[in-house]
């Protein structure tokens, strides 16, 4: 509540925290909170960037004695960035509103594909969120004091809830808090890796001819076979590095117009920085011989080496910011998680795979129960697990690579469909198939090697959400299936309107306000069955005492309307559209009507601001609207519907405004009630089936709906 015009406790805390709400009907909002190609790579390339942390290390100590051979794994890791990045920039330009991983499989290749690489997807940032803050807090503590090691899960959960207040506040402004660590990485790695590799150039030829004398050796000890087994598998074993290139296509909503050229831009930036940072690891492990040390990473190892020339204190200084850099960066990558993920889930619930309220947006137009659910399930795994890396580095990247793969799939299916029509096909066909060819191998591999190492767990979670959105999706199909039934309304009416009510004759044909009469407030959301059965209810229930009607429909902006004012327009105009019939149809029998609508993002609260202008117009409203009832009422059937019209009752009723609620039920075939309850508005006797009462009057013998003696 405000008090004299001052906002309460409570909000002034809320705008602290979380920001004051944000103004749908500023056209320049998409502007200001959309992001520019730097702070896209930023954002979203955090997360490809952090996994050269590990990413690079895993794959080449995996190589044991045959070090050199990390030319050929360096050189392939470049070759596969290039691909999937090439493969995404072909994925931007044919879904340039937004073709994540989700979308692209269901409109390629089928929905329930779609529903499983959406799935994957959710828990692969889940995954992302623990795994990125928990290895943040490892760096960070392996700078402190051993005693302090006790503080280190503590610190990984105060990471998980700043990282979800700071996106509840919105992306940008999270985004630009990040931007002073991710470029200290970049400059820093940058200033290392360059200075590393340029003071060995000399050692160039010495390791070409190394490299192939070990290639000689190795063949002819292990054979080709066992050759190319040890390079597959430290290739494989790198696979975290390619994780997170993905978060760009997922995220275009997100980006300045033109969207498809500033997310190909921020493709470029994440392809270029992430090729140069890995082949330049490798490298670097290779020329300067760097092995495992117990307690250390091998990136630390690394520049302890680099720098060990350079003069004291500054060489240590400069490594200590390098390796604080690369913990932080790791609570940056966090950021892809918090973007991408509740993405993908308010896509999802738009298309009835889970809830619909993750496709609402909050007052300051993030999707705020995406983001509450990605931060919540992160501190419930990182608290599982605690935070042991280890263990959530074996449940990582294996869901990513089930998307790249579907994704690759559904692009070559796309260009073999239209080949001889898409310019360049055949190039693109090239692309798109390489990568799959990559995606597909890596993904089994990685599946064989860590699925008894615990990669079953992350197969199971996965399959059970799978099981769970196709449960969720029976459920609206059916309860679609049921209220469509009533469609038979509309259909009725259509055909033939004076079963609703008598048409109007002599005086009353022109319908006029009476302040002194009573006025039922109905509340629909579009012209449709629900709305007119919520009408004939009104009728049967009131008959002739109410014979005004206020029409009222707030145009809620989800997350699919959300991209940009010609979608908000667009909804504005279907909804008048819309409202127009119902005030057309009650017009026509001498009924007093008019519409209000409204924009906003929360229903309750945007009708809530209506009362007091509709109280002073109508002095004795009837607020209306209509709820489906279930026949068995349970958590799960809470959870997927809203019941909007019990929160507007409590507060209405708080103002002592009379609100009745009138119940649809849904266990009984929809189409047989409505005909009943159109029965309800014929004359028995009446051939012609058109409602009895002197037509003079225009008045029906029996108030409308209720049933004849």
């Amino acid at each position: 509540m405000e008090n004299d015009g001052k906002p309460s406790l409570k909000r002034r805390l809320k705008n602290l925290i979380i920001g004051r709400d944000l103004d749908l009907a500023d056209k320049s909002i998409f502007h200001k909170i959309s992001l520019i190609a730097f702070f896209a790579w930023v954002g979203l390339g955090a997360d490809g960037l952090s996994s050269s942390c590990y990413g690079p290390a895993e794959a080449y100590l995996a190589l044991g004695e045959h070090s050199y051979l990390a030319v050929f794994v360096a050189l392939a890791s470049a070759l596969t960035i290039t691909t999937i990045s090439l493969s995404y920039a072909q994925i931007i330009e044919l879904f340039p509103t937004g073709g994540g991983g989700y979308i692209m499989a269901s409109k390629l290749l089928s929905p329930t594909l779609g529903m499983v690489s959406g799935c994957a997807l959710l828990i692969d940032y889940v995954l992302t969120i623990a795994l990125s803050l928990a290895s943040g807090a490892d760096a960070v503590f392996s700078f402190l004091p051993v005693e302090w090691r006790g503080f280190r899960l503590g610190f990984a959960v105060l990471g998980v809830v700043v990282m979800t207040l700071l996106n509840l506040r919105g992306v940008k402004e999270s985004i630009v808090t990040l931007v002073p660590i991710f470029m200290t990485f970049v400059i820093t790695h940058v200033l290392v890796l360059g200075y590393g590799l340029l003071s060995h150039l000399t050692d160039i030829l010495p390791v070409v001819e190394r490299l192939t004398m070990e290639v000689g050796a190795a063949k002819s000890e292990l054979g080709m076979a066992g050759l190319m087994f040890i390079l597959f598998r430290a290739y494989s074993m790198g696979a975290g590095t390619y994780t997170g290139l993905e978060a760009v296509s997922n995220g275009l909503p997100i980006l300045r117009e033109p969207k498809a050229r500033t997310g190909k831009r921020t493709m470029m930036y994440m392809a270029i920085s992430l090729s140069l940072t890995v082949v330049g690891l490798i490298l670097a492990f290779l020329l300067f011989r760097v092995s495992a040390q117990p307690g250390k990473t091998l990136n630390a190892v690394l520049f302890e080496s680099i720098t060990q020339g350079w003069p004291r204190p500054w060489g240590y200084y400069f490594v200590l910011l390098t390796l604080v850099s690369e913990a932080l960066l790791l609570y940056v990558a966090a950021q892809a998680g918090f973007v991408d993920g509740p993405r993908v889930l308010a896509n999802m619930a738009l298309d009835r795979w889970m809830p619909n309220r993750f496709a609402l947006l909050s007052d300051r137009l993030v999707t705020q129960n995406g983001i509450l659910l990605m931060g919540g399930l992160s501190l419930i795994l990182m608290l599982a697990t605690d935070g042991a890396v280890d263990l959530l580095l074996v449940l990582y990247s294996i869901n990513v690579f089930i998307t790249f793969v579907l994704s690759q799939l559904g692009m070559v299916r796309h260009w073999w469909t239209h080949r001889g029509r898409a310019g360049h096909w055949k190039k693109k066909l090239a692309v798109n198939g390489v990568g799959l060819a990559l995606t597909s191998f890596i993904l089994a591999t990685v599946v064989i090697v860590k699925f008894d190492e615990g990669g079953w767990v992350t197969v199971l979670i996965t399959s059970g959400l799978i099981v769970m959105a196709w449960l969720i999706k029976r459920h609206y199909r059916r309860t679609g299936q049921l209220l469509r039934g009533l469609e038979v309304l509309v259909k009725t009416v259509e055909t033939d309107s004076r079963l609703l009510l008598p048409p109007p004759t002599g005086p009353q044909a022109q319908p006029r306000y009476d302040p002194q009469s009573r006025t039922a407030v109905i509340l629909v959301n579009g012209y449709n069955g629900l709305g007119l059965h919520t009408v004939l209810n009104v009728l049967r229930l009131f008959g002739n005492e109410i014979r005004s009607f206020l029409f009222v429909q707030v145009a809620v902006v989800d997350a699919g309307v959300f991209k940009g004012p010609e979608e908000i327009e667009k909804l504005k105009a279907g909804i008048n559209k819309d409202l127009d019939r119902y005030l057309d149809l009650m017009r026509g029998h001498g009924c007093w009507a008019e519409a209000r609508l409204t924009l906003g993002i929360d229903v309750v609260h945007e009708v809530m601001q209506l009362v007091p202008s509709i109280k002073e117009r109508y002095p004795r409203a009837v607020f209306v609207g209509g709820q489906v009832v279930f026949e068995n009422d349970s958590i799960f059937t809470r959870l997927l519907h809203n019941y909007v019209t019990f929160s507007l009752q409590r507060q209405l009723y708080f103002q002592g405004i009379p609100f009745v609620i009138l119940p649809i039920r849904v266990w009984k075939p929809a189409r047989e009630r409505a005909r009943r309850l159109f029965s309800r508005f014929r004359k028995p006797d009446s051939p012609s089936g058109r409602p009895a009462g002197d037509r003079s009057s225009g008045r029906s013998g029996a108030a409308p709906g209720q049933p004849r003696s």
